[in-house]
């Protein structure tokens, strides 16, 4: 984590190590610190989940310069309670109008242009804060990685409870070794909350006037519009969504991610196996339900991990909550001396009656869009859900499952080939080819 910085030493350093053409080129967006100190932000997507992230951002007192939404009507909200910000239809032409008066970026449209918006914002030297999961596929969460490495911008996935006291101190409490190596994680969620297991309509209502359905197609393979697509239930197509694995496991999977330091798997190159069963998908939806078998290899000092995904109703034995009521999203950590549920109860109760958590070690957050915010001022450290070191690996993996829902059987993930051994049926998913007019 960098401590802060201030930006008067920083440019100094910055300048002696002939790094000064990164402040020259653009002195609003680089490391932050506009004038008055309060950072430009422009939000692509500022309808549904954009909507509420203006809401969430608005009170941090920074200028919302800029408002884009493909939806006039799901983004009128946010229009009325900012009409000095400037709205856009086309992300591409706000950023090449306003590239020098943005500082930073929030992205919160559907998965499938979640990676084009945020490398053309980091491309421009913009911060950017981007909803979660991270991208559509691993390649893009590849790019993304990379583009943040080189401008050296400050990122944040909006996978929000990775900010929590208790998730920080969960993950204080594996590493302190309180219930010993943990070789077994379950994870569940009530997802899907939208239609899946169902086929493409086959009628074709009329685009309303509100919606420029190209702009909202994107990258994806162009199909004419329709309500089963959105607003919202594009989670389920594979077109546009990830899933249920994709909608929350960056959320319940965050904590043992990084307790255990699963991001060692793909920043070392390792191949883990994933194995999926499910009521089975149609190449258009996913399906209804899904249980995935995930079995990582050593890290470390760490001994080898068997995690396991349920949604539609799925759920773990129960045997393994030793009593306790099974909630419908939960994540269970077991290790040879105990188990941890949720953030954080230890089990069995008895053994851990007496138990007090580790002082903190990790840092504490100000909330996860503040956490952004300051490290783009320079005022705090790295967010812990930056694309670099956490959100594109924790990304890759989450979408490695839907790689053997794909073929409802096994895969091996060669994360250092980024590519499912002997598998060529799922490279689509790796890396998909954009419609034309759509680049990265």
């Amino acid at each position: 984590m960098k401590d802060r910085m201030d930006r008067r030493e920083f440019i100094k350093k910055a300048v002696a190590g002939g790094m000064g053409w990164l402040i020259l080129k653009d002195s609003r967006s680089v490391w932050g610190y506009p004038e008055n100190n309060k950072l430009n932000i422009a939000f692509i997507a500022a309808g549904g989940r954009g909507g509420a992230l203006v809401n969430e951002f608005a009170p941090l007192g920074e200028n919302i310069v800029a408002l884009c939404d493909v939806d006039e009507s799901m983004a009128a909200g946010s229009f009325s309670k900012f009409p000095k910000a400037k709205r856009y239809k086309d992300f591409r032409k706000m950023l090449d109008e306003m590239h020098k008066e943005i500082d930073a970026v929030v992205v919160a449209t559907p998965d499938h242009t979640h990676a084009i918006a945020s490398v053309s914002a980091m491309r421009l030297g913009k911060h950017v804060y981007c909803e979660k999961p991270l991208t559509w596929s691993i390649y893009e969460a590849r790019v993304m990685r990379k583009v943040a490495m080189e401008q050296g911008v400050m990122t944040q996935m909006g996978n929000q409870g990775a900010a929590s006291d208790g998730t920080r101190q969960a993950i204080e409490i594996i590493q302190s070794g309180a219930i010993g190596h943990v070789r077994e994680v379950h994870v569940w969620t009530d997802r899907p909350i939208w239609p899946q297991g169902i086929e493409r309509p086959k009628d074709t209502p009329p685009v309303p006037s509100h919606l420029d359905w190209d702009l909202w197609i994107g990258p994806a393979p162009y199909r004419p519009y329709h309500p089963a697509y959105h607003p919202f239930r594009w989670r389920g197509w594979w077109d546009f969504g990830t899933g249920a694995l994709g909608d929350i496991g960056c959320h319940s999977i965050y904590m043992p991610f990084v307790a255990l330091k699963l991001d060692m798997v793909i920043s070392e190159g390792m191949s883990f196996s994933v194995e999926a069963e499910s009521s089975g998908h149609n190449r258009e939806t996913f399906p209804k339900w899904s249980i995935i078998r995930y079995e990582f290899p050593e890290r470390g000092t760490l001994p080898p991990l068997k995690l396991v995904w349920y949604d539609g109703g799925k759920k773990p034995p129960k045997e393994l909550l030793m009593g306790e009521p099974m909630p419908d999203n939960g994540v269970l950590l077991i290790g040879d001396k105990g188990t941890m549920f949720g953030t954080w109860k230890l089990l069995p109760a008895n053994q851990f009656k007496d138990f007090r958590p580790p002082e903190p070690k990790l840092p504490r957050s100000p909330g996860h869009q503040k956490e952004w915010i300051n490290a783009c001022k320079g005022e705090g450290p790295k967010p812990m859900s930056n694309f670099v070191d956490y959100a594109s690996y924790l990304t890759e993996i989450v979408l490695a499952g839907n790689l053997a829902l794909w073929i409802g059987g096994r895969i091996e993930w060669d994360s250092g080939k980024m590519e499912a051994r002997g598998c060529p049926e799922v490279s689509h998913l790796v890396r998909r080819e954009y419609r034309k007019g759509w680049t990265l």
